[in-house]
């Protein structure tokens, strides 16, 4: 009786993993669809618009990039998060609302760390600290004496969170006071500062280069270890002196929960086949994205570890989540 119910098992087991690989093989059999949590135009649409490309021609099937912004990037994770396991519904993820979201909201409408299946990071570059031409600051250091001379008068914008949270290290570590103002998309933060309504952003490197090039804004630091490739003249926040100044934004695909792990697989290679050909690496780099792909494994640590870092940051705040 105990074999014939072994030879069962074995039988029921080896006919779930056939289906499983079964399901991967064919897979996708109809459109994917990657959820980008915030405006067109940015660097995170960019980079989903690239890889998805890219994969339509290598999967045989298109992939679809749809714009889900709000609060933050939140509105899109969360229908992300809830979408079905099966490996047509994913989304774009960005540091932002998976490691810091969760500290600035109450409630964002989704767990980072079990709602999500991570299938490989995209792209890594750093933040950049941006300021009105006009604001009498050419360096980090100028900067945090002109905060401390003018206590609670600078203002600062910031459209995602990561941007939010650098400053909130800048205030720590400067031990300086200024004031935030929040807007919907970088691309209004910039109008602003531009304008000169505002004083200085923390954005992404790709969204303020071309600003900094055009000489209507300037940018002073770089929110990163070393100095980057497209910005050689500008010192990093090490350089600078305040090496804990630190946003290393990242891109990268997940997908909901439960995802079957054969599809996760097939979709990392595909992945990072796509960012390893040199026409996507050739428009990611033109817009001051750098590819770099990883294993299933490999994101995840990312995540986790990211996660634990922005909790003790905001611990250290003594700030409290919005309802």
């Amino acid at each position: 009786m105990k074999r014939l119910f072994g030879v069962a098992v074995a039988l029921v087991l080896g006919t779930v993993g056939a289906a499983s690989q079964c399901v991967a093989q064919s897979y996708p059999v109809r459109p994917i669809r990657i959820i980008v949590p915030f405006t067109a135009g940015g660097g995170l649409d960019l980079f989903a618009r690239v890889l998805g490309q890219k994969m339509s021609e290598s999967l045989g099937q298109q992939v679809i990039v749809e714009n889900r912004l709000g609060a933050q990037g939140n509105i899109g994770m969360a229908a992300g998060a809830k979408a079905p396991p099966d490996g047509y519904t994913l989304t774009a993820a960005l540091n932002g609302p998976m490691v810091i979201n969760p500290f600035l909201y109450a409630d964002p409408g989704f767990d980072p760390l079990k709602d999500f299946a991570p299938i490989s990071l995209g792209t890594v570059q750093p933040e950049v600290l941006i300021a009105n031409p006009r604001v009498p600051a050419a360096t980090l250091k100028d900067l945090v004496a002109l905060a401390r001379a003018h206590p609670g008068k600078l203002t600062f914008g910031s459209s995602a969170s990561g941007g939010q949270l650098a400053v909130e290290l800048l205030k720590q570590l400067g031990k300086v006071d200024v004031l935030h103002v929040p807007y919907k998309a970088a691309t209004q933060a910039a109008t602003d500062l531009i304008g000169g309504y505002l004083d200085f952003a923390v954005m992404s490197s790709a969204a303020a280069i071309p600003f900094h090039k055009s000489g209507r804004a300037k940018i002073i630091v770089v929110l990163g270890p070393e100095r980057a490739s497209a910005l050689p003249a500008i010192p990093s926040a090490l350089e600078a002196g305040m090496p804990g100044l630190q946003m290393l934004q990242w891109f990268g695909i997940i997908a909901p929960a439960g995802t079957p792990r054969d599809i996760v697989a097939k979709l990392n290679t595909e992945i990072n086949r796509a960012l390893a050909a040199p026409d996507v690496r050739d428009r990611l780099i033109g817009g001051g994205l750098t590819p770099k792909g990883s294993t299933v494994e490999e994101f995840a640590a990312l995540i986790r570890s990211d996660y634990e870092r922005f909790a003790n940051v905001f611990k250290r705040s003594g700030a409290k989540p919005a309802l």
